[in-house]
């Protein structure tokens, strides 16, 4: 129990002094935005080539936790589309239930594992990510293209945006440097470690910015199926899956904390451009990052 709470409250309470900054409009406006940019740019990356160039990564199991976290995507994906049949959700509503269905806040996953199982659940958590953020943003395009007629999946435009994203980059980067064998310059290592190490404060302290208390005021049925497949439904699956695929100890936590993470606060972004409900993705991404803290207390005893 001290664990969790050691592993939980540093989480709670740096979102919620990013919340406070917000309320307080300090150091300004402007100033989140780009410090959120620059987090995702440099900060994140950083982090993840420092802790990949030289973890010790077993491949064979590895895959398997990441067939896990694929498969129970695809899963959770199925059972929002059978609900849909079953509730009949207007479509660009729907797009926001699927985005907070199956999305997840890389910060908070990261933050979380290194806290609670230090630099080998945080490598398992950074190969995961590799895998599922281009998985994931082609089931939510594809989604958007189907239940809105807008945004369109192309093979080119996909390669694009994989080869942009600075998360996926800095894993593959970190993968090579590890499978090469070469080992980075001593100032090199020691200038990342300190990059590293405001990573994921500042990272969170977005989150805790990114929070729109006002929209839950507008709370629907679609908030509560999102929110409830994710948070409890989604950790199931993966337990299940997990177990399938032969996953125990660290692995088969990785994967469970995984599903239990709340949507990505990039989902606003999706929705905002590709004619999405905004209200309602905004009201999911803060209701489960608050919730989440809740749910993953009574999660990961159980692990």
């Amino acid at each position: 129990m001290t664990l969790i709470l050691n592993a939980l409250l540093p989480i709670c309470i740096l979102i919620s002094i990013g919340y406070g900054f917000k309320f307080l409009k300090f150091p300004s406006i402007d100033f989140w935005p780009m410090a959120d940019k620059f987090t995702y740019y440099v900060l994140m990356p950083s982090l993840l080539i420092y802790k990949l160039s030289h973890a010790k990564i077993d491949l064979s199991h590895t895959m398997n936790l990441v067939a896990t976290a694929m498969l129970s995507i695809l899963i959770v994906l199925g059972v929002l589309v059978l609900l849909n049949l079953l509730f009949r959700f207007e479509g660009k509503a729907f797009t926001s239930i699927v985005q907070g269905g199956i999305r997840f806040n890389s910060y908070v996953l990261l933050a979380f594992v290194d806290t609670a199982y230090g630099d080998k659940g945080l490598v398992l958590a950074a190969i995961v990510m590799a895998f599922v953020i281009p998985f994931i943003n082609v089931l939510c395009i594809s989604t958007f293209a189907i239940y809105t007629r807008k945004g369109t999946f192309s093979v080119l435009g996909f390669a694009k945006t994989v080869v942009k994203n600075p998360l996926i980059g800095a894993c593959v980067v970190g993968g090579l440097i590890n499978a090469s064998g070469f080992t980075l310059p001593l100032v090199l290592i020691k200038s990342l470690a300190l990059l590293s190490s405001a990573a994921l404060p500042i990272g969170l302290l977005s989150v805790g910015v990114g929070l729109e208390l006002k929209y839950l005021k507008s709370a629907k049925k679609e908030l509560f199926v999102s929110t409830f497949i994710k948070l409890l439904f989604f950790p199931l699956v993966t337990y299940g899956v997990g177990l399938l695929f032969g996953l125990s100890g660290i692995s088969l936590s990785i994967a469970v904390i995984f599903g239990a993470m709340p949507t990505a606060v990039s989902a606003y972004i999706l929705a905002r451009e590709l004619g999405g409900d905004v209200p309602l993705i905004a009201s999911i991404i803060t209701l489960q990052t608050i919730l989440c803290m809740g749910t993953l207390f009574l999660i990961v005893p159980l692990l």
